[in-house]
């Protein structure tokens, strides 16, 4: 079987990626090299690999976007199914890195940064609504970020 044609192959190269992209984001310095294999060439990769999966099933799918039933009919099939797991790692990843390098240019310290991170990575949106009401209340916007 030629690789990565399994929705659980898919998942199992995605889930380690998304790992190594994580670790970098919390574990290590950010020169602007490394910020760069989670930001883009992680996602980017992630982001290939969705319309291998869904693309070919969609239209016979059965299922779609307009409804919840809808919805749960769409991602019975393993293959869309792994797509949209691909779609969350990419997506959080890429979002992780956004809080990373912003919050790195407010001077943030990288201590709450890590569960800032680490939120983000285990619970997406929560982590990114941490982040965006952190920021809002705990940063004094400088002259560049006023919008006066």
């Amino acid at each position: 079987m030629p690789f990565l044609t399994s929705p659980s192959e898919a998942i199992t190269v995605g889930n380690q990626a998304a790992l190594i992209g994580w670790a970098i984001l919390i574990l290590l310095p950010r020169w602007d090299a490394i910020v760069l294999v989670p930001k883009y060439l992680i996602p980017l990769g992630l982001c290939l690999l969705y319309p291998l999966f869904f693309l070919p099933e969609f239209a016979n799918s059965g299922g779609g976007f307009g409804s919840l039933d809808a919805i749960a009919a769409l991602f019975q099939n393993p293959k869309i199914l792994a797509a949209g797991w691909l779609h969350y790692l990419a997506f959080d990843l890429f979002v992780g890195a956004w809080i990373a390098q912003d919050a790195d240019r407010l001077g943030a310290p990288r201590s709450i940064q890590a569960g800032l991170l680490a939120t983000t990575f285990m619970f997406g949106p929560v982590g990114l609504a941490l982040y965006l009401i952190s920021r809002t209340l705990f940063v004094i916007p400088t002259g560049a970020e006023s919008h006066d």
